[in-house]
């Protein structure tokens, strides 16, 4: 008879989880013994890089990602980025290994006291088998509940001692069912409520990239001549920032979004949450004899909206249903755009060190590439970089940033991302944008990119301090706020401690050439740039 194992990597082989990310322990390794040829083993230096990594990789494959990490210890480590990983609905199945089920009533070292209990509320599902035998129909169920909408992470605990025994070999494969179709007659009456509104905006969000629907996004927008904005926190841009009808990103507090919307009569969310709130702003949810609708995959995020009627659906199965029912609008196609960015050389005008992060952004964008995969965790200057080429996202798949707040994903999601680009064969660059203090959350994630031969640049802006939190002490009228200020690091020294080629660029030219070299030799670069310590205005109250 075959062993569990054997059973469970049969059927993880016509699942087509072939790549597991992770980083062993004891409790692991009867479940990694005798690793087979046909399989990739990630290995990551710390969980929270485990469950970014595969969270980036997921996404860029567009397809579930095998996790492992050690125990309930390795678990809480990663919690952190599970929960981005939830919130960014990634398919991911989690797998710790747990202690001999002989041991379990004693409760020996390294065991995880409550293996189902632990990763809530941030997965979907949460299980132990109840027999070793379970293990494979463990997966199957796992699979199918990471796939099915909304997409998100699930856990499963592992006894080690379950792999090497023997059971039938059973076929537990099954089909499922992974997007979720509109309800024809909510359908129909949201088409007639934008057909009779006078003036309707649309809100996009990142279930608009999973479903692939940035065509149909750009089609109902244009047939509505609307603007389009970014709901606030938007992990994956689903619109063309460089088309006329995109105005921009929502500010993410109640009151100054109700008042970015005023005028119109019909808000239009597809694909975002109603809405994501940060910091406490307060004010009306909606503008002054506004409704709104929304589409969302997320029985949940329907449930919890603020404001508004909702639809639960599959994104792009939404707006192919929504699409033959509105009706066009007038309307100049050459119009101005609703968004508008400096000229670079504008913003360089009189430039002085240090620069300014929208400064160093207008040099970068001098020599990004056409093609590339952005990913951002420099929360101070996300603004400045919305205003530059290089923050300006025109195709599909291209921009990335986690949905929870959770610092320490940016840069390991980005080494995810670049694996996704070379197992496709894609092969477009990975560029990070991270903050210094972001950076010591995750900086081990350097040297799986390395050992992988990723083609990826770590752009680090070294402003000294936690900029962002001194932005929110001004908003909260919070001085003398201790742990903002960070002396004393040395970025350079840690990315060539990985392996990374690392060096510091301050000027227009160290900052332009580097980038250029970074660019050029197609490895690992960590790249420290000083910017100004100028403190910004998060958000107006008024």
């Amino acid at each position: 008879m075959p062993l569990v194992r054997e059973v469970t990597f049969d059927l993880l082989r016509r699942l087509g989880l072939t790549t597991i990310v992770g980083n062993p322990g004891s409790t692991e390794e009867t479940f990694l013994k005798d690793f087979p040829s046909d399989f990739t083993y990630v290995l990551a230096l710390q969980e929270t890089n485990v469950v970014a990594i595969a969270d980036g990789l997921a996404q860029g494959l567009k397809k579930p990602v095998l996790v492992n990490v050690h125990t309930g210890a390795g678990l809480g480590n990663a919690m952190g980025a599970m929960l981005s990983a939830f919130l960014n609905k990634t398919p991911l199945i989690l797998t710790a290994g747990q202690q001999t089920r002989q041991m379990l009533l004693a409760e020996p070292f390294l065991t995880n006291f409550e293996p189902t209990v632990l990763p809530r509320p941030y997965v979907k599902w949460s299980y132990e088998p109840g027999r070793p035998q379970d293990v494979p129909g463990a997966f199957m169920r796992a699979y199918a509940m990471a796939m099915q909408q909304p997409t998100g992470p699930v856990f499963l605990s592992l006894p080690l001692d379950d792999w090497d025994q023997e059971m039938e070999d059973v076929d537990v494969l099954r089909g499922i069912s992974a997007r979720i179709a509109p309800d024809p007659a909510r359908i129909a009456d949201f088409a007639a409520r934008i057909n009779a509104s006078a003036n309707p905006v649309l809100v996009y969000g990142g279930d608009l990239s999973r479903s692939g629907a940035w065509d149909a996004g750009v089609a109902l927008a244009e047939k509505l001549r609307v603007p389009v904005w970014l709901g606030p926190f938007t992990e994956n841009v689903p619109f063309p920032q460089t088309h006329p009808l995109y105005a921009g990103t929502l500010p993410p507090a109640i009151g100054p979004l109700s008042e970015t919307l005023a005028g119109h009569d019909l808000i239009v969310v597809v694909g975002a949450p109603v809405f994501r709130y940060y910091p406490w702003v307060p004010g009306a949810y909606l503008p002054a004899g506004a409704k709104l609708l929304q589409i969302t995959d997320d029985a949940f995020d329907a449930a919890k909206a603020v404001a508004g009627d909702s639809l639960v659906s599959d994104s792009g199965l939404a707006l192919e249903a929504l699409l033959p029912l509105v009706l066009p609008r007038g309307g100049n196609p050459a119009r101005e755009p609703y968004f508008r960015r400096e000229p670079a050389a504008d913003i360089l005008k009189d430039a002085k060190e240090p620069l300014t992060a929208e400064q160093v952004f207008a040099v970068l964008s001098e020599g990004a590439p056409e093609d590339c995969v952005l990913v951002n965790e420099s929360p101070s200057n996300m603004g400045e970089l919305a205003q530059t080429r290089l923050g300006t996202i025109a195709k599909p798949d291209s921009w990335y940033m986690m949905a929870s707040g959770a610092l320490g994903w940016g840069m390991p999601a980005a080494v995810g991302l670049a694996l996704a680009e070379q197992r496709t064969g894609r092969n477009r660059p990975v560029i990070a944008v991270i903050g210094d203090g972001s950076f010591q959350y995750a900086p081990q994630s350097v040297w799986t990119a390395v050992q992988h031969g990723l083609h990826m640049v770590f752009l680090v802006l070294r402003n000294g301090e936690y900029g962002i939190l001194k932005s929110f002490a001004m908003l909260e009228d919070t001085p003398g706020v201790p742990g903002l200020d960070l002396p004393g690091l040395d970025i350079v020294s840690l990315g060539k401690g990985y392996g990374a080629a690392s060096w510091r660029a301050a000027t227009v030219a160290e900052i332009r050439d580097g980038f250029a070299r970074a660019l050029g030799e197609k490895g690992v670069s960590v790249i420290e740039i000083p910017i100004d310590t100028a403190i910004h205005t998060l958000l107006s109250a008024g």
